[in-house]
C-alpha cells in the first residue's frame, strides 16, 4: 500500500472556515488539525442552523468524506 498524500490544508490553519456537509449541515470554525483522509479538527465551531440560529459546539472532529464544500472566510 502506498503512502497517502496530505491534503493542501496547511495554509488554512488558523483561518476561519465555512464547511458545508452532506445532510444540509453548515459549520464555521478554525481548523486545528487534519489527516490524509481530510478529517478535520475544528476549534471554536459554530453550527449555522437553517432557521438562522447559531449553536456553539466548541471543538469537533468532522469526517473528510462528509465535507461537500470548504470556504476560507479570511484572507490567506
Amino acid at each position: 500500500m502506498s503512502k497517502g498524500h496530505l491534503p493542501e490544508l496547511k495554509k488554512f490553519m488558523g483561518k476561519k472556515l465555512s464547511l458545508k456537509l452532506n445532510g444540509g449541515r453548515h459549520f464555521q470554525g478554525v481548523p486545528g488539525g487534519f489527516d490524509p483522509f481530510m478529517n478535520l479538527v475544528i476549534d471554536k465551531c459554530v453550527e449555522m442552523a437553517t432557521s438562522g440560529q447559531q449553536n456553539s459546539s466548541g471543538m469537533v472532529v468532522i469526517q473528510g468524506n462528509s465535507i461537500i464544500m470548504l470556504e476560507v472566510l479570511e484572507q490567506v
